[in-house]
């Protein structure tokens, strides 16, 4: 019994001295990395926060959840070449580090490159869309090129995979023809700007709508009463389309009124342009770079006809700009006892009288 606690003793102060530096390093590495975590790049990010470039949060939000693991592996790979074991274990080891920092430098790096690019995309004004098709592009070109970075640290040769890669993906292309002409069609629509996420259309099937994301295979469109339509790639590239925001979406609202034969068009004009002035002031919807107008049109049946032109912002300002400016036009003409006439109509009946 005194010589099998006499050989644990040794056993254990062996292994205490071979590996006791080593895990004192790893763990002194695990706590520098907390604390530049938590004081360091904390920091860092409220800087980042007070400047105007936006890219700094990307960069500091990209590497805030890597920034302990490579105190790890930096704080490993000291100790790798300090302990030496039989075999091929300090080869594994420091292939396992390649390994695990190149998959952290791709991770990290996936997320600058989406980041930065909607930062772009945003700058271009509508010129070139952020959308989950493009950002799954720009992920997927990132992750293969660090896995082919991983298999050349390995001395793994790459030309058979993209030779089997080839043969596969034509087979796949041909199961997948209706799915790869959707893609095709998402950037078809994407790239020649036929529509945009944000914009406001109607299709030439009567489904009207604002554009909120385009995928690999379907357009989604929220409806103003909130459902959902989502049309695929292909049906929206090949359909006429009416884009209300795809240059200015600004636009002419037009409001026709009659008043009757009797009245003064002179206090007519007076009164609607002094309604219309009022409203062109106080609702938020109407373009203020634009003067509305009046025009008297047509001697209509029943009334002398006119026409009052606004401008919207967008499509949907015409609602509540119609509809103030309705309200208090009728106010005002009842004051100014201007009369709004019914629809009249002249019939004469002839009775025959047969003798």
């Amino acid at each position: 019994m005194l010589q099998w606690f006499t050989e644990m003793m040794v056993w254990s102060k062996a292994n205490i001295e071979m590996w006791g530096p080593s895990t004192i390093i790893i763990v002194i590495g695990i706590l520098f990395g907390l604390g530049f975590k938590r004081f360091v790049h904390t920091r860092l990010k409220r800087a980042a926060q007070r400047s105007k470039w936006k890219g700094d949060d990307a960069v500091l939000d990209a590497i805030e959840p890597h920034i302990v693991i490579w105190f790890f592996l930096g704080a490993l790979s000291l100790t790798v070449n300090s302990v030496e074991m039989e075999g091929p274990f300090n080869t594994y080891i420091s292939k396992f580090l390649v390994v695990v920092l190149i998959g952290s430098i791709t991770m990290a790096l996936s997320r600058l490159v989406v980041s930065l690019f909607a930062l772009w995309a945003d700058d271009q004004d509508k010129g070139f869309p952020s959308t989950t098709m493009f950002t799954n592009i720009v992920r997927i070109t990132v992750y293969l090129i660090g896995v082919l970075i991983i298999f050349d640290s390995l001395n793994i040769s790459i030309a058979p995979m993209l030779t089997a890669l080839g043969i596969g993906g034509l087979a796949v292309s041909l199961a997948l023809k209706d799915t790869l002409s959707d893609v095709f069609a998402g950037l078809h629509i994407l790239l020649s700007k036929k529509v945009q996420p944000g914009d406001f259309i109607s299709l030439d099937s009567g489904e009207m709508g604002y554009i909120t994301n385009i995928s690999w295979r379907n357009t989604i469109m929220m409806e103003r009463t909130n459902n959902v339509i989502h049309i695929p790639n292909t049906r929206l590239s090949s359909a006429i389309v009416k884009n209300y925001d795809s240059s200015d979406p600004s636009f002419s609202v037009k409001i026709p009124i009659g008043v009757g034969y009797d009245s003064d068009l002179d206090l007519v004009e007076k009164v609607t342009m002094e309604v219309t002035q009022e409203i062109q002031d106080t609702i938020d919807e109407t373009d203020k770079n634009f003067e509305p107008t009046m025009r008297f049109q047509t001697f209509g049946e029943s009334s002398i006809n006119l026409m009052v032109y606004f401008r919207g912002k967008r499509y949907g300002d015409q609602h509540p700009i119609i509809h103030n400016f309705i309200k208090k036009l009728h106010k005002r003409f009842g004051q100014e006892r201007i009369e709004i006439p019914f629809p009249m109509r002249t019939v004469i009946h002839r009775n025959q009288i047969e003798e």
